[in-house]
């Protein structure tokens, strides 16, 4: 009997040795390190970032709707118009052969960020500076923009330029931009007050609220352009380079975005878009 046992466990053993042999050598047995199928980590490009849009068959771009002359919305006719919609509008046909494959979604300097890494939108095409803080967090494609910030005032006003700033005057920004943080490290002491988005801050302008509103000049141009009793003052006192911005990892949409931005500029249709919202030609 003692004998007929031993024999029984011998067997059971061995059945449980092959079984387990066949589970390490199925799909469902890999690890990465082992060269298996294991699902990607956020950001990475796994089967292709890239080829993920192309399945769904649109790209995603977080673009403003509140800043004239890169993206504002028309609340007539509910479209979303400007220079970082025209680029946005050149990368969707470059990936997609047509710019309709495109869905539009709004952010503001402080939700573009968390929507991008959230999965919310497959990039940020929205005045967004290039920053090393900000490549801890995103990375970005080739400058596509170069701005620089400056000052916007009421006509008349005494304020000429940063120079004029003292800790006395108080400043209008948008929250999470580096405008905000960049008129505090150059000004000691000057009160800020931060608002959600440009066209809050330039209503509280104008409602008094603030003796300077302070952003890249491009932006501030078109807000001038809105309200002719407003001016931009000063020399730009920074270098503001836009970039694209994708989750870390994903360098195949990078590489998209670049070799868009590189037919843009090699067929001349980026000079003619910026000529169209600029009013001038890049350089000039």
């Amino acid at each position: 009997m003692k004998k007929r046992w031993r024999l029984i466990s011998i067997a059971a053993v061995c059945a449980l040795a092959v079984l387990a042999g066949c589970a390490n050598n199925g799909t469902g047995g890999n690890t990465a390190g082992e060269g298996g199928n294991a699902a990607p980590a956020a950001g990475e490009s796994g089967a292709g970032a890239l080829g993920k849009i192309k399945d769904r068959g649109k790209l995603v771009v977080g673009v403003k709707y509140d800043t004239k002359l890169f993206g504002l919305k028309d609340p007539a006719s509910g479209n979303v118009e400007g220079f970082d919609i025209d680029i946005s509008k050149a990368i969707a046909k470059h990936i997609f052969g047509d710019e309709k494959a495109l869905e539009l979604k709004e952010v503001t300097s402080k939700t573009r960020i968390p929507m991008l890494n959230n999965g919310e939108i497959d990039m940020i095409v929205a005045t967004m500076t290039i920053t090393e803080e900000r490549k801890k967090e995103v990375d970005f494609s080739d400058v596509y923009f170069q701005a620089g910030q400056s000052l916007l005032v009421k006509k008349g006003s005494p304020i000429t330029g940063i120079e004029s700033l003292t800790a006395d005057s108080t400043v209008l920004g948008s929250k999470g931009s580096t405008s905000v943080k960049n008129i505090r490290e150059k000004v000691e002491g000057i009160k800020v007050l931060e608002f959600d988005n440009y066209q809050d801050a330039f209503n509280a302008l104008k409602a008094g609220q603030g003796d300077t509103l302070t952003t890249d000049d491009a932006i501030l141009y078109g807000m001038a352009a809105q309200d002719p009793n407003f001016e931009v003052v000063g020399k730009p006192f920074t270098d503001e380079p836009y970039g694209i911005a994708v989750q870390k990892g994903n360098g195949d949409i990078v590489q998209a975005v670049n070799d868009t931005l590189k037919e843009l500029h090699d067929s001349g249709e980026y000079d003619k878009i910026y000529e169209k919202w600029i009013g001038k030609k890049p350089g000039e």
